[in-house]
Order: C-alpha cells, then sequence, then structure tokens
C-alpha cells in the first residue's frame, strides 16, 4: 500500500491506458460480433463459416499473436493499435458463438407474432431478437471483458504498457510491492468491470427482473 501512495500517479497512468487497452478492444468486439452472430444464425453455412473461423483465431497464442501481426497491419510491435487489433481479435472470437447463441434462443414464436405485427427483418431484429439475446450476451461479454483485461498484462512481456508493466518492473528491480500492488490492481480492475456489465445487463432487461419471483411472498396455500 506504501508504494501505491507513493507512486499514484504512475499507477492512475497505467491504470488508464490498461483500461484503454482492454475495454476498446472489447467495445470494437461486440460492434462486430452481432452482426457475424446474426449471420451464423441465419444461415447454416454462415454458421458454419464465422464460428469455425472464431474458434480458429481463438487458438492463436496471444504473445505471438502480438509479434506476428505488425507486418500484417502495418504497425510497429509496441504500437498500441496493435495490441487493440490483437484483443479485438479475440474478444470477438469469443462473442461470435455468444451472440449466434444467444439469438438461437429467442422462441420462434417471438420472431413469429413480430413478424405478423409487420416487422421487417432489421427493425424485428434490432427490437425484438436482440434486447430479449442480451443476458446471454452479457454473459459472454463479462468472459470477454475480464478475458481481454488479463491479456494486456501478457503484452507487457514485450513491452506494452498498462498495469501488466509493474509485474515485469517489480520483478526485474526486486519490489515486490510493486508486483503485489500490480496483481491486486488488474483483479479489482476485472471485478469492478465485471460488476458493471452485470449492473448493465439488468438495466437493459427491466422484464427479467419483473419476472423473478418477489422475496418473501406469501405462496398460495401457504399457512401463515
Amino acid at each position: 500500500m506504501d508504494w501505491v501512495l507513493r507512486n499514484s500517479g504512475l499507477v492512475l497512468e497505467l491504470t488508464r491506458e490498461h483500461l484503454v487497452l482492454s475495454l476498446l478492444p472489447v467495445l470494437l468486439g461486440l460492434v462486430l460480433a452481432i452482426p457475424l452472430g446474426w449471420l451464423a444464425n441465419r444461415r447454416s453455412w454462415g454458421r458454419t463459416l464465422t464460428l469455425n473461423a472464431a474458434g480458429f483465431l481463438y487458438t492463436l497464442p496471444s504473445l505471438a499473436l502480438f509479434v506476428f501481426l505488425p507486418p500484417i497491419i502495418g504497425t510497429r510491435i509496441l504500437d498500441p493499435l496493435n495490441v487493440i487489433v490483437a484483443l479485438t481479435v479475440y474478444v470477438l472470437a469469443l462473442l461470435v458463438r455468444t451472440v449466434a447463441d444467444g439469438l438461437s434462443a429467442v422462441p420462434e414464436r417471438i420472431v413469429d407474432s413480430a413478424t405478423a405485427m409487420g416487422f421487417r427483418p432489421v427493425r424485428r431484429f434490432l427490437a425484438v431478437e436482440l434486447p430479449i439475446a442480451v443476458p446471454v450476451i452479457v454473459a459472454g461479454l463479462r468472459v470477454a471483458a475480464v478475458s481481454s483485461i488479463s491479456l494486456v498484462t501478457v503484452g507487457s512481456v514485450i513491452g506494452f504498457g498498462g498495469l501488466g508493466k509493474m509485474f515485469t518492473e517489480g520483478f526485474q528491480r526486486e519490489i515486490p510491492q510493486q508486483t503485489v500492488a500490480g496483481i491486486v490492481l488488474v483483479l479489482l480492475l476485472a471485478l469492478v468491470v465485471d460488476a458493471l456489465l452485470v449492473l448493465a445487463g439488468r438495466l437493459l432487461t427491466p422484464w427479467e427482473r419483473a419476472q423473478q419471483p418477489t422475496a418473501g411472498r406469501a405462496r398460495p396455500g401457504a399457512r401463515r
């Protein structure tokens, strides 16, 4: 704790950098995963193609991707854009299947009812199917966000910023307080982001809360 207080400016800067490097790919991955998940849910060939491609991308070692991606996209190995693109690939690989599964779980009768009411495909997707799939998507988003926060620390091995720098510098300079502080801060960051996503999921699905039984409500026929 003393080390953190003495170096609060550095800790805040590394935390800010860690948030940008880890959460921007989550946002970009979600934006890309929604149309791809829709395609996977609508066409059998689309599902086979997108899910197989996502599975292949997710099997790529993260450290190797950080190293081999710059020649492909024309960046330097320590360029923040390199980290953002690499992590977006991983988040996209995670979320495509989640979005597809969430959309496929929407009851067919609800889709048919929306169609009968005159909803065109795009409007039906945005107003009916996607909101119903939100709980499943948020569950996958929580996994993707925590994974992204942890993967940023891997990049510190080859010189990327973020809280992972506290691991490597603390080990190299033999300052265990710095290493422990980095580990604790990454853990707290993951917990806070996860809690915020849970809250966002609840706010986006008020009907889910309305369906939950009220605590303490007496059951029919129960003795008082």
